[in-house]
């Protein structure tokens, strides 16, 4: 079993017993339909690809099923953070396409990692810094590792090259899962983290704007009293 498949494992696991409610109300998920995309990306994967043309499928679970989920997430979203998810997922895209580009997707002896793996760390940490909320970066995690299969499918149609290729298969597979569980875990608790602290260091300034206030140093300016001559 991949990785991808351990992870939508453990993630599954601790929805069923309640661990994760919070990050779901962030995205407008119920516990019930992120058990159903889990269920259906983990057995999607496992079904045989389905066929497009010039030799390309794609995959049920690591293509369709996140492709539904965004539009799903999208529908329960308002029109200005769709844009701005939008604008993250185009980012995220451009970036792990041009890493394609200069890091070869085979596992080699020269990385400590599988290539695949390092690009999907990638999206993760660009889709958090662009997606700006929970649900946008790992709207743009997800999409841009899709997203940057198709275009290179479709560049290698427009090339002439002609190969045996399924998008969202294998080792992408992988790379969806991981780069949304990270766009989303930097945005829950990162995010949650500088929130926080924004937050007490609000309430500190305003606690010691009071105690000036209390103390005096802030006198409110006084009104000089007009008092007729003697």
């Amino acid at each position: 079993m991949n990785i991808g498949m351990v992870l939508l494992l453990a993630v599954a696991i601790i929805i069923y017993f309640g661990l994760a409610q919070r990050v779901l109300d962030r995205l407008r998920l119920s516990d019930r339909a992120a058990l159903l995309f889990l269920v259906a990306m983990i057995v999607g994967g496992f079904l045989p690809d389905i066929p497009l043309v010039g030799g390309t499928s794609i995959n049920l679970g690591g293509g369709v099923v996140p492709i539904i989920l965004v539009i799903y997430l999208w529908s329960k979203a308002e029109k200005p953070e769709i844009s701005r998810s939008v604008t993250a997922l185009l980012i995220t895209a451009v970036v792990v396409y041009a890493t394609m580009k200069i890091m070869p997707l085979e596992p080699t002896y020269n990385f400590f990692l599988d290539p695949l793996y390092i690009i999907a760390i990638i999206a993760g940490v660009v889709a958090y810094i662009t997606g700006r909320s929970r649900r946008g970066s790992f709207i743009a995690g997800t999409m841009a590792i899709v997203l940057s299969d198709i275009a290179a499918q479709v560049e290698n149609a427009f090339a002439g090259v002609r190969s045996s290729v399924t998008i969202g298969g294998a080792g992408v597979f992988d790379a969806v899962v991981i780069a949304g569980l990270i766009a989303l875990g930097l945005a829950e608790f990162v995010g949650e983290t500088v929130e926080r602290v924004s937050l007490e260091l609000k309430g500190a300034k305003k606690e010691d704007q009071n105690n000036k206030d209390f103390h005096g140093e802030n006198p409110p300016e006084s009104k000089q009293e007009n008092r007729p001559e003697e």
